[in-house]
This record gives structure tokens, C-alpha cells and sequence, in this order.
């Protein structure tokens, strides 16, 4: 349980950081912090449950892709957090297109990874 939460306070922070950089993600709701924890906790969720079974399946074509799968993969579930936190909670990060949402995986990624660096994750 424990991981799970650093899990989710490293993609709270990654996500606010997304938010702050990219123009074409913008927080649903009247709060930010709700909006991108709600955002947070279901790619936490998404990352702790399926993640890594479609990682799994999809390898082949990652391989052959070099990485442009994994990348895809991360960009609809990014979308899939997106619509899940805004639909069932009423606050989110809506994003604005495909390219955005790409450019939101890359800065995820490179955030989540430096502070999961930071605090040990």
C-alpha cells in the first residue's frame, strides 16, 4: 500500500508539472490539486492494474516499433485516466489531442522518473 501512494504522489507531481508546462491539458474542475491528484490516482490505478498485462501483450510490436507501442499504450491510457477522472468525479485534466496527450507522456515519463529517483520509488 505504501508504494502504491509514493506511486501516486511521484504522478500527482509529474501530473501538475505536465499541467503547468503544456498548454493543451488543462484541469476540469474548480480545484487544480483535486483535479490532478483525481488524474493521478487513476493512472496510479492504471499502472498498478493493467499496465503491465498490455505491456506484456503488446511486446512483440513494441520491439518491432522500437518503443513506439509502449508509447501509444501510455498515451491512451493517459486518455482513458483522463476521461475515468472527469466522468466519474468531475474533475481531471481534460486533454486537448492526441499530440498533446503524446507530448503529456513524455513529460510524465521524465518527471515520474526523476522524482521516483528522488523519494526512492
Amino acid at each position: 500500500m505504501g508504494r502504491f501512494i509514493a506511486q501516486w504522489i511521484t504522478l500527482t507531481i509529474a501530473a501538475g508539472v505536465m499541467v503547468w508546462l503544456l498548454p493543451g491539458m488543462r484541469p476540469v474542475g474548480d480545484n487544480t490539486l483535486f483535479a490532478v491528484g483525481g488524474f493521478a490516482l487513476f493512472m496510479a490505478l492504471i499502472n498498478a492494474s493493467i499496465k503491465p498485462i498490455v505491456h506484456l501483450l503488446a511486446l512483440p510490436f513494441s520491439i518491432l516499433s522500437l518503443g513506439l507501442a509502449a508509447l501509444v499504450i501510455n498515451v491512451l491510457f493517459m486518455r482513458l485516466a483522463s476521461w475515468l477522472s472527469v466522468s466519474i468525479f468531475g474533475f481531471g485534466i481534460a486533454i486537448d489531442g492526441f499530440w498533446w496527450a503524446v507530448l503529456g507522456s513524455l513529460v510524465m515519463a521524465i518527471v515520474s522518473g526523476i522524482v521516483g529517483a528522488i523519494i526512492g520509488d
